[in-house]
């Protein structure tokens, strides 16, 4: 098992300009893109009986405070500490907690969190596109009051293309991503240091009090205010998620002296603008724009949201890559788009689950405002799921007391269910969008989590234990034939299935027989012995484990021709493949639901074939079925 890496053992990372420059168009597209929503809609709550400028000020104090406790403190300075084997992301931290949990029933419960936190940012990445690309376009009816209808069908346009690309990878057009964010980032600030120039008493909103007084004024509402703030910190994941493609020090520097700042000195302009025309709370990102350069930077808005939204789509593929290595959903396809980088993925069923998602938010609600109060809780959900794993990992894993780990992780998660809190206010509005998209992918998992074992356990119910097998073996007139041939097994003391079927029919066993049993590790990448370990049995009759980590895509042929290496007898033009299709059909006594039952049928039939995803030449196949009942 591999150790989590702690920060100060590692040598000091090198600091490349390709790698900060990678950073900023993949890692920060999401929030870097929150400026044309995230104050407006906080603005929206206490505009209707008159904006007052304190009442801007506490909104920009709140959103600087939230900046700086999720983003810097949270995320850059502590979770990125905890890594899988460099590897981030709440799938990689539910693995690194697991392991430190000292009985099944809490490993059980950290496997729920990290299955709902992944239910969420899958949530998250149906709503970010939506919110984001109807945010930039509707800065055309700024331009223009004539231009407002057509935003939605250049929204729906732009979606539609941006899903259609996926198939061809985005390796040539994200080397552009980086320099059009860092064009951004610089816009944005420079639009927003304009009007701090002009009104620089805004800057006082840096003070904790202005915040402060702002929720003891208002009470209640600044209670809900607070759901529309932690729209200034949505993305603050995707930091730890893509922490494995460029590196802990270029996503920490870029954070603290290039995006932070843009973002701070943006809201703040907005802020100054609107203390000087409350009419300006409309659209405050946009009417900061001088009108002269309003129609490029709307076309610049566009791009930096399509960046955005492929960075969200990019990471609901990876994540969905894992989910299927460890085994909480069914395997489906998996497309590597470039030759050199192994994390470009494109995943067709959900691509067309997302974009069919996205089109009907963008349709449904039809503009980002309304959008608004339907994004906070898949983010507050998911910074919650965090928060939990975080604590533990650093109290077993780090060794930290037990009051620092409440002290520290207990203030986080104060101001977590703060956020959480307010958007649930909003479940009414909009909020209940996340909430269905993620049960419904918390409930997929679990069914088919469920499913899997209950078929297991039947499975190993009818099965012979392989000792018994070997054992009769010598005394058995078995026919042996030349050849080899490869039985995958599920569990490695019995013998497969494929096996016994094989016998019962053709009455032959080969001279050469692997009992290949595939094992999903909880690291991010298999090596050395973890990769493939091999005994033998009996003459000619070998046991292989194969392991894969959960961002390892699966090879077999190419795994077992590692045997080879080992003095052992493998031929891949030689060797014959037999796998188990199994039919399930209910039990006497059903363990599953009806519901759940046909939940697990559906995604046992759309899943793709053990051929397929193992790779294996399907001219070197036999598949024998099997029927279940469970």
């Amino acid at each position: 098992m591999s150790e989590v890496a702690i920060e100060p053992s590692k040598p000091v990372e090198q600091l490349k300009f390709a790698a900060v420059i990678g950073a900023l168009g993949i890692v920060y597209g999401d929030i870097g893109t929150s400026p044309l929503y995230a104050l407006q809609a906080c603005l929206g709550y206490v505009s209707k009986g008159g904006l007052k400028p304190d009442d801007v000020l506490g909104l920009l104090s709140l959103i600087f405070w939230a900046l700086i406790i999720t983003v810097t403190l949270k995320y850059v300075t502590f979770v990125m500490r905890a890594d899988n084997n460099g590897e981030g992301g709440i799938l990689a931290l539910m693995a690194l907690a697991q392991r430190v949990a000292r009985t099944d029933r809490v490993r059980y419960g950290l496997m729920v969190v990290g299955i709902v936190g992944a239910g969420l940012f899958l949530g998250d990445g149906v709503i970010t596109p939506a919110i984001s690309v109807l945010s930039a376009v509707e800065g055309l009816s700024v331009a223009s009051p004539d231009f407002s209808r057509f935003v939605l069908p250049i929204s729906v346009a732009i979606i539609i293309g941006l899903f259609l690309v996926q198939r061809r990878g985005t390796g040539a057009v994200g080397k552009l991503f980086g320099p059009i964010m860092v064009v951004w980032f610089v816009a944005i600030a420079g639009c927003g240091l304009y009007r701090i120039i002009i009104n620089p008493h805004v800057l006082v909103a840096l003070i904790p009090v202005q915040g402060i007084r702002f929720i003891v004024r208002h009470d209640v509402l600044a209670f809900v205010a607070l759901g529309a703030v932690v729209l200034a910190v949505t993305g603050a994941e995707a930091l730890y998620a893509d922490m494995s493609h460029f590196g802990r020090r270029p996503i920490r520097t870029t954070w603290r002296f290039f995006v932070l700042p843009a973002l701070v000195l943006n809201y703040f302009g907005q802020g100054a603008l609107v203390i000087a025309d409350p009419k300006a709370a409309d659209n405050p990102f946009y009417l900061l724009v001088p009108h002269a350069v309003l129609i490029p930077m709307v076309v610049l808005a566009t791009i930096a949201t399509v960046i955005a939204s492929q960075a969200v789509i990019s990471g609901a593929f990876t994540l969905g890559s894992q989910c299927v290595q460890l085994g909480l959903l069914p395997r489906m396809e998996i497309r590597h788009t470039s030759v050199t980088t192994e994390g470009q993925i494109y995943v067709p069923q959900m691509n067309a689950a997302l974009a069919v998602g996205v089109l009907i938010l963008v349709l449904g609600f039809r503009s980002s405002n309304a959008l608004a109060s339907a994004y906070g809780i898949a983010v507050t959900g998911t910074f919650l799921c965090t928060n939990i794993l975080s604590a533990l990992v650093f109290h077993r894993h780090f060794n930290w007391p037990l009051w620092k780990t409440g002290l520290v992780w207990g203030s986080f998660f104060a101001v977590d269910a703060a956020f959480f809190g307010a958007n649930i206010l909003k479940i009414f509005e909009g909020g209940w969008v996340p909430l269905v998209i993620g049960l419904s992918i918390v409930t997929l998992m679990t069914t088919w989590r469920r499913g899997r074992s209950l078929l297991f356990a039947r499975w190993q119910q009818d099965s012979l234990p392989l000792a018994s097998f070997l054992g009769r073996l010598p005394q058995s007139r078995i026919v042996r034939v030349p050849g080899i041939a490869v039985f995958l097994t599920g569990n490695p003391e019995y013998t497969p299935a494929s096996l016994l079927h094989n016998l019962k029919h053709n009455k032959v066993l080969h001279e050469t027989v692997f009992f290949v049993t595939v094992r999903n590790l909880d690291v991010p990448a298999a090596s050395g012995a973890d990769r493939v370990h091999c005994e033998e049995l009996a003459p000619g009759i070998y046991r292989v484990g194969i392991g894969y980590g959960f961002m390892d895509v699966p090879n077999l042929p190419r795994s077992l021709d590692l045997l080879r290496e080992q003095g052992l007898p493998f031929n891949p033009m030689q060797t014959s493949y037999f796998l188990g299709r199994e039919t399930v059909v209910p039990a006497t006594v059903p363990k599953l639901g009806f519901v759940r039952r046909a939940i697990f049928l559906f995604m046992l039939r759309n899943a793709i074939s053990a051929t397929e995803f193992f790779q294996i030449p399907s001219d070197r196949v036999v598949e024998l079925g099997v029927r279940v009942a469970i």
